[in-house]
């Protein structure tokens, strides 16, 4: 793919991905004019909405998949690891702020993906909990549910953060919030 064309598409994601996670009857014509390109080169590429979204969907779940191998959750010390993964995770949710949830219900291969990657997260939760960062009787469960609302907070309340404030504030707050110490 051109040069141009890679921009052209990935502005057109990116412009997908923020009108429709506002509004998900939002105009081809209305993302093509967002992304800057013409009406008719995102009907090229793309035949209707779902189409879009689907693509959208796989952007966000290559970008959060090279996030998790990135961060090194198995290998890394919990509380570096944690850093790593909320220093990208946060400006992949800003990007691409589509409910995968969504997109699950119709596209098995998503789903499968998308499960996977949480069952990583979900294995480093436990293993945070197994080596003591985090407090036991909280529970792997609960212990995620406020790391994913951590993370969804600082990415969209506090978009004025940059990606290593937000991962900071995040960290600490996880691992006092639900932290053993």
């Amino acid at each position: 793919m051109r040069a141009d064309a890679a921009r052209n598409l990935n502005a057109v994601l990116q412009a997908g991905a923020r009108l429709l996670a506002e509004d998900p009857g939002t105009s081809m014509a209305a993302i093509a004019a967002a992304a800057g390109v013409d009406r008719t080169t995102v009907h090229r590429r793309f035949a209707n909405r779902e189409v879009l979204l689907s693509a959208v969907f796989q952007a966000k779940l290559d970008s959060a998949e090279r996030v998790l191998d990135e961060a090194r959750l198995t290998e890394a010390p919990v509380p570096v690891a944690l850093h790593r993964y909320l220093e990208g995770i946060i400006p992949i949710s800003r990007v691409w702020p589509v409910d995968t949830r969504r997109m699950m219900r119709k596209d098995p291969e998503a789903n499968a993906r998308r499960t996977e990657q949480s069952r990583r997260v979900d294995a480093f939760i436990q293993r945070a909990i197994d080596e003591g960062y985090l407090r036991v009787d909280v529970g792997a469960a609960w212990a995620r549910a406020v790391l994913d609302e951590l993370v969804d907070t600082a990415a969209h309340r506090f978009p004025e953060l940059e990606a290593p404030q937000a991962a900071d504030l995040v960290a600490r707050t996880f691992l006092a919030g639900v932290g053993a110490a």
